[in-house]
């Protein structure tokens, strides 16, 4: 008996879970993909909060594809998997700003808070 492609499951593959990252990121003014036991997410997720943000969180631990998701996030960040920690991976208006690093840097160059406003995730 042969089943129809129609009622197979999608493959998982790393090219899937970069177009599933692209469109939940797609979904929010705000898009941030965490772990929930890390501790920089923790600190982007309450800077988003303290701005009056509130963030679109995909806890991708919680994800049956956590592995692919993983090196689809480190793929979008263009980092050696091997050597640094995938997440906190967060999109502004559906466009990537970066990890920790590049979200602290548009914070305190002032840059971040017209990116939220431009995004509609801010109105003042």
């Amino acid at each position: 008996m042969h089943r129809s492609r129609a009622g197979r499951k999608p493959r998982r593959t790393i090219a899937n879970a970069s177009k599933r990252i692209e469109r939940l990121a797609s979904r929010s003014a705000v898009a941030i993909f965490s772990v929930s036991t890390c501790s920089l997410c923790h600190a982007v997720k309450r800077l988003f909060c303290s701005l009056g943000v509130s963030p679109r969180v995909h806890e991708i631990d919680c994800d049956p594809d956590r592995k692919r998701m993983e090196k689809a996030l480190v793929g979008f960040l263009g980092i050696s998997f091997s050597t640094s920690a995938a997440v906190p991976v967060v999109f502004i208006g559906g466009k990537l700003i970066g990890s920790m690093d590049s979200v602290m840097a548009a914070h305190i160059n002032g840059s971040l808070v017209p990116l939220l406003r431009d995004a509609g995730a801010l109105w003042l």
